[in-house]
């Protein structure tokens, strides 16, 4: 199957439940006191490794662009025995790096201890790593531990595709009081393997905003990519799809960083990348761009409606089939049909520019709806 950078395909398809959401009283990224020209951008090394390289990273950091200077201090790594950050002791060196780059700082948080340190060296803005994301317990110590408090906190995305446990995570905050809260996109691990470190699923992503338009929603290519080089590709694609910033590893040297040293920028190219980013609307200006829209719009909703009526006439044949199959005692998976269906509707559908796995996951999902017709008779 042919790759794209937008729909990537995975032996596992995340699943996306359309319910509703409860509103989030939260504060838009304009009134958090940070001065932002057109996206939120935080960078900053992976792992706070010494206060030179700290304080080295954030001067030149701000020189490109940077509104806040991110720095890991405790690293919740796979392996034991790994660098697992320096701890406490770094936080002093970013009061430093602020003082020296006028930057405010961001720092990890997984336990209330993390959260009480931060605050005593006043911190600016906490972020929520994924593996803490994905545990309730942990989510919650943090959201007791920042009951009161009038603080930034960032969420990244679980580590598995689970738009609920990433929503529950933000929910817990906003239930502690916390007003200042932005999503981070940071992809999803997979069993297969790609040319991606974390799967991106856009649509888990954008099935958030459509539930919360009003939380702001950062992307984390470094995380995404695992790899340098593709990160201006993902921030672009995360730009085109209304981000709202982008949150980048930077390292002075980063062939030696202790940890992800294959995805960090040097701050150069930091700004570089940021430079190279073009900013998307969502509307057109010109009010006939605008009419020629909206009647583009008429023909596809009217082309989903007839797509809808012939699904319906479809399923209603499934369930003939279903009752003829129940006569005649037959399985309701007939696997020879099934291939046949597949190679000859992705033909099919090559010849219409339409992409091997589009194709592929539509039928998947048809049939799905099909057997479930089917078994309709055996309830």
């Amino acid at each position: 199957m042919k790759k794209t950078e937008l729909n990537n395909p995975e032996t596992k398809k995340p699943e996306i439940k359309k319910t509703e959401a409860p509103r989030l009283m939260i504060d838009p990224l304009e009134t958090w006191g940070i001065k932002i020209k057109e996206k939120l951008i935080i960078a900053g090394p992976c792992s706070a490794e010494s206060e030179k390289q700290v304080l080295e990273t954030a001067m030149r950091l701000a020189k490109h662009g940077v509104h806040i200077f991110r720095a890991g201090i405790w690293k919740p790594r796979t392996r034991p025995n790994s660098f697992e950050g320096v701890g406490s002791v770094g936080l002093a060196w970013l009061k430093k790096a602020r003082l020296a780059s006028g930057l405010p700082v961001a720092v990890e948080v997984a336990r209330p201890e993390h959260v009480r340190d931060c605050l005593k060296h006043n911190v600016d803005v906490l972020w929520i790593g994924a593996r803490t994301t994905a545990n309730p317990f942990s989510v919650q110590a943090i959201a007791d531990a920042l009951r009161g408090v009038d603080i930034p906190v960032l969420v990244k995305n679980p580590v598995n595709p689970d738009v609920e446990l990433w929503m529950g995570a933000i929910e817990r905050l906003s239930q502690a009081g916390i007003k200042k809260i932005a999503a981070i996109h940071r992809g999803f691990s997979s069993f297969k393997k790609n040319e991606y470190r974390n799967t991106p699923h856009w649509e888990i992503a954008i099935e958030l905003r459509r539930k919360w338009p009003n939380l702001p929603i950062l992307c984390d290519p470094s995380h995404i990519c695992g790899n340098r080089e593709l990160t201006p590709l993902i921030s672009q694609i995360a730009m085109d799809l209304l981000m709202d910033g982008l949150m980048i590893e930077s390292h002075i040297r980063p062939e030696t960083a202790l940890s992800d040293a294959e995805q960090q920028l040097r701050p150069d190219r930091v700004g570089e990348l940021i430079h190279s980013l073009r900013f998307k609307k969502e509307f057109p200006s010109a009010p006939e761009s605008h009419l020629e829209l909206e009647a583009l719009r008429e023909e596809i909703d009217e082309i989903d409606l007839q797509l809808l009526n012939l699904l319906g006439k479809r399923m209603k044949l499934s369930r003939h089939i279903g009752e003829k199959k129940r006569k005649e005692k037959m399985s309701i998976l007939q696997p020879r049909r099934w291939k046949h269906i597949v190679e000859n509707r992705v033909q099919a559908g090559e010849k219409k520019a339409l992409s091997e796995t589009f194709v592929f996951r539509l039928f998947q999902e048809i049939h799905k709806e099909s057997i479930r017709n089917q078994r309709l008779g055996d309830q």
